[in-house]
């Protein structure tokens, strides 16, 4: 462990959650003509049963850090209930597992703009720029027009938004100081609680072939939660989220492999926009994180006799970690 780092750990436990989820989009199309809140329900099941048992034996349970704390769970769990129902409505009836994913990882751009009314942060021109990129992007896969054939494509692309609204969401619950887990585990609950009644009044029976990919999609889809979890809690946000559009590759081999789908040329052009502002993002923000850590350190590090600053810049060491609140919530 030692010998990967933190940010190679980090990046690691990232791209298994890529993995998860691009496995549970898989899953859910395999399952076939079934109705979408019978697959969100297994989609939620599976985490809310096993987060259960990871907080029953927790030192502090079940318990919400503060009352301020359950506005912005119920606000994380509505949107990002939507944002799967969306979700696997695009990936039914889209025709390309990877467009859904690549619509779905639209939730960064969105929540930049989220962060301008939930937060009062104020965008720089190039992240503004970068979601004017993104969006492009995005109608490159749409393509919109005025029927109703655009309605699968329109579907994952407003999950992205509900999953950026549901991500600030989250970022909120951290600064409160509330826990990860009780937050996926309020979502997961809330979501097979609510899927529940349309569950049973829309019940259609399944082949046994059919369960096994719903359970496939439930495991799946807790496999990417929990990696995730670990992800960001191994390295600051800044410095690995990028790799999570590895999710699209993943779903692009899936899908060629196993589905026989076959992404158009629009659409590929569409993936590389969307992937390279999150790349360019992603290394801007990283550049700056290192200026401020190096900035943070020459304030920092008292005067030093000539030989040890000469031994220093040598070695060219700087202090570990990331610079404050750099790790995501």
């Amino acid at each position: 462990m030692k010998s990967i780092g933190k940010r190679g750990l980090g990046i690691l436990f990232i791209l298994g959650a890529a993995l998860g989820f691009a496995g549970m989009n898989l899953f859910v199309n395999l399952a076939g003509e079934l109705p979408t809140m019978q697959k969100v329900f297994f989609r939620n099941l599976f985490a809310a049963i096993i987060v259960f048992f990871v907080l029953l034996f927790s030192k502090e349970k079940f318990k919400i850090h503060g009352r301020n704390c359950i506005p912005w769970l119920l606000l994380r769990s509505i949107f990002g209930f939507f944002g799967v129902i969306l979700n696997f409505y695009a990936i039914d009836k889209i025709g390309s597992i990877s467009d859904a994913s690549i619509l779905n990882k639209l939730s960064p751009f969105f929540a930049v703009l989220f962060s301008v009314f939930l937060l009062k942060e104020k965008p720089k021109l190039y992240e503004i720029a970068l979601v004017v990129v993104a969006f492009g992007g995005a109608m490159c896969v749409v393509r919109p027009t005025f029927d109703m054939q655009v309605l699968p494509a329109l579907s994952g692309f407003v999950s992205g938004a509900c999953a950026g609204f549901a991500y600030t969401c989250v970022r909120i619950l951290g600064i409160k100081g509330e826990r990860g887990m009780m937050t996926v585990f309020f979502f997961s609950a809330f979501s097979t609680l609510v899927a529940l009644p349309f569950f049973i009044l829309g019940y259609t029976p399944m082949s046994g072939l059919q369960w096994l990919y719903l359970i496939l999609a439930g495991v799946s889809a807790t496999v990417g939660q929990f990696c995730i979890t670990a992800a960001y809690r191994s390295a600051p946000a800044k410095e690995i989220a990028v790799f999570d559009y590895a999710q699209v590759l993943f779903a692009a081999i899936l899908g060629y492999f196993i589905l026989n789908q076959i992404p158009d040329a629009l659409s590929f052009v569409g993936y590389a926009i969307i992937i390279g502002a999150a790349f360019v993002k992603w290394a801007i923000h990283l550049r700056q994180s290192k200026r401020e850590l190096l900035a943070t350190s020459a304030r920092e590090t008292p005067s030093q006799p000539p030989l040890q600053e000469e031994g220093d810049a040598q070695t060219g060491e700087i202090p570990s970690g990331g610079p404050p609140n750099g790790g995501a919530p």
